[in-house]
């Protein structure tokens, strides 16, 4: 590694929207300079989406690096490819991996053009300051239209269309440009071998036998095994067990040089311990810490239960092994009347969550089910002027009661941007009003006939909107065309309420839902023909009732189980027989008045699987 200082290595990453040929340019890339076997053109393997999730859905989930060796015009290059997902719900993944990089190849499909989520990220790299090389992919299928596309790029992104590399990561077309562009046009690492060792910290996995392994990238100072270090966030001393590269695999190595990436082994035991944004040095030799990140703020939340209680220690085992590959996720016990133990969890957003929930079952072979998604609402309090943050339905306060003095609830909103064809222009705007979108603006992206004209909407979205089914919506009103991505914009005053639901006068905790005053009777009733669909009929009259406060909204009324009482009674005076449906109805009073309705945990997953 000492051969590769730091005017011959190049640290960047790929930035696309999802399905734009991401991962099928980083297998390229590997085949192109020897670092995986070259196997027959048009040959999938995506090396770097490693997990089975990201396998079956075709999207990349976790960031990961890989470092190539090339020859440029007789010279031996060390190029470290760090990937980057391309889901909104992932961009913590995509600014971590960012920040370790000098440029970023800005990949777009020639036959869909710009999507939301490319402009998003072109803007965090632009932001960081790295070098942009624009690419278009899948020039060889019928639909491409590069020379529009092209004109789109500069247009969006104010980039010369002379420097736009044209290619098929598929068939390998063209590749090879990639790689020359990538040593010619991104500029090397700074650091110094005589300076002090510094270190930043990126990334970060749990390996059962040596602890957290985490990812680099070598500021200054020369890092070898055996050597020992200190974090800068939390003063804890280490000494390096193993030092290597990812090729494409880990592949030990004696030493890491300036601007080199790669990773150390260092006897962590726990992974919170690996702060990302971190700043290792030597110890006794401190640096000034580098410029960290925000740590990832939960935006949708979720209870997860085991189908079987006996379960429960296994399934938390299993989350918790998870959550420690995955930075991001919030962890919280949680108990339920109803549904047993279980957790609460934090997601970045709904994709992120059922991505969670396929790995659990796939790798920990969990059997589970997972509450509607909620987000979190800020509560205030006019004693003090306290602020309460609630996720849990079950928490949130009824508004209306003085006793509590609530002075306002806010919720978070986002600032949505939706790139859709002009014919949809109409139907977008449609779904944005019915999901309370407030701010509304739109602009043509590129000068076409009508029919190829491309706009761009944005405006501001409660986040409680588009956590349920706003993503299909939008897909199915556009016909799949249309893409959309989102950034926190903070929180918004609103007129909320918690709706509760009555089994025979009794609320069900784990049923409760905070819901706008606007939308309170349409879904109150869905909910509760829901729950007279799958509750079993008891032996007296159920009222199921759906309450805002104190205010009942929508009901249904469960028929009581009916047995002919007077069926054996032949004969006899009609006055015995009154008697006995006296005795009958008397009976059913006395029941409604002690019965309890237990629902089963069946008719639970048929609510919450619906």
């Amino acid at each position: 590694m000492e051969n590769y200082p730091c005017d011959v290595i190049r640290n960047f990453s790929i930035i696309a929207h999802i399905d734009h040929g991401k991962s099928t340019l980083a297998d390229r890339l590997l085949e192109l300079t020897g670092t995986i076997e070259k196997k027959k053109i048009g040959r999938n393997l995506q090396v770097l989406d490693k997990l089975k999730v990201e396998r079956e859905r075709g999207i990349t989930v976790k960031a990961q690096t890989a470092s190539m060796l090339h020859t440029h015009e007789g010279r031996k290059h060390l190029l470290n490819l760090i990937d980057t997902p391309g889901h909104v719900d992932f961009a913590w993944e995509v600014s971590r991996s960012l920040a370790a990089c000098e440029g970023a190849l800005l990949l777009v499909d020639a036959s869909q053009g710009v999507q939301a989520q490319s402009l998003s990220v072109f803007h965090s790299a632009k932001e960081r300051g790295l070098k942009i090389i624009p690419i278009l992919n899948k020039i060889d299928l019928p639909a491409a239209q590069p020379e529009r596309i092209a004109a789109q790029i500069e247009t969006i992104f104010g980039l010369d269309p002379s420097e736009i590399i044209k290619i098929s990561a598929k068939t390998g077309l063209n590749a090879e440009a990639v790689l020359t562009a990538i040593v010619e046009r991104i500029p090397p690492p700074r650091g110094s071998q005589t300076e002090p060792l510094k270190a930043f910290l990126f990334d970060s996995h749990f390996d059962t036998y040596r602890g957290v392994i985490s990812l680099i990238n070598l500021q200054h100072g020369v890092l070898r095994k055996g050597d020992k270090i200190a974090s800068c966030h939390t003063r804890k001393k280490y000494e390096i067990t193993e030092v290597g590269i990812m090729h494409p695999e880990e592949t030990p190595i004696q030493a890491l040089y300036p601007g080199q990436v790669g990773y150390i082994a260092c006897n962590m035991k726990q992974s919170s311990e690996a702060h990302i944004g971190d700043t290792l040095h030597r110890v006794g030799a401190p640096v000034d810490p580098m410029p960290g990140f925000k740590p990832a703020k939960a935006m949708v939340f979720a209870g997860v239960f085991p189908i079987d209680n006996n379960d429960f220690p296994k399934l938390e085992e299993s989350i918790n092994r998870l959550a420690l590959n995955d930075r991001s996720i919030t962890v919280s016990r949680e108990s339920s009347t109803a549904l047993g133990q279980g957790c609460r969890l934090g997601f970045l957003g709904t994709l992120h969550m059922d991505v969670f929930r396929q790995r659990l079952e796939d790798e920990y072979d969990a059997n589970i089910i997972i509450t509607a998604p909620t987000v979190p609402y800020k509560v205030i309090y006019s004693r003090d002027d306290k602020e309460v943050l609630v996720s849990n339905p079950t928490d949130f306060p009824d508004v209306n009661d003085s006793t509590l003095r609530v002075k306002e609830v806010q919720e978070p909103i986002v600032k949505a941007s939706i790139i859709v064809p002009e014919e949809y222009f109409g139907e977008m705007m449609d779904l944005c009003f019915s999901r309370r979108g407030e701010d509304l603006d739109h602009k043509y992206l590129d000068s076409g006939t009508a029919s190829s004209s491309r706009i761009m909407l944005t405006c501001t979205l409660p986040l409680s909107e588009i956590v349920t089914d706003f993503f299909n919506q939008l897909k199915s009103r556009s016909s799949g065309f249309a893409s959309f991505d989102y950034e926190d914009a903070g929180y918004k005053k609103s007129d909320l309420g918690k709706m509760t639901f009555l089994l025979n006068g009794k609320p069900v905790d784990a049923l409760a839902l905070i819901i706008h005053r606007s939308a309170q009777e349409i879904i109150g009733r869905q909910w509760v023909k829901k729950l007279h669909k799958v509750i079993p009929r008891q032996l007296f009259e159920v009222p199921i009732q759906a309450a805002v406060g104190k205010k009942v909204i929508a009901r249904e009324t469960l028929k009581a189980l009916r047995a002919d009482v007077t069926a054996g009674l032949y004969g006899g005076h009609y006055e015995r027989k009154l008697k006995h449906l006296e005795n009958q109805k008397e009976g059913k009073r006395q029941m409604k008045k002690l019965g309890k309705v237990d629902l089963p945990q069946e008719a639970f997953f048929d609510i919450l699987r619906k």
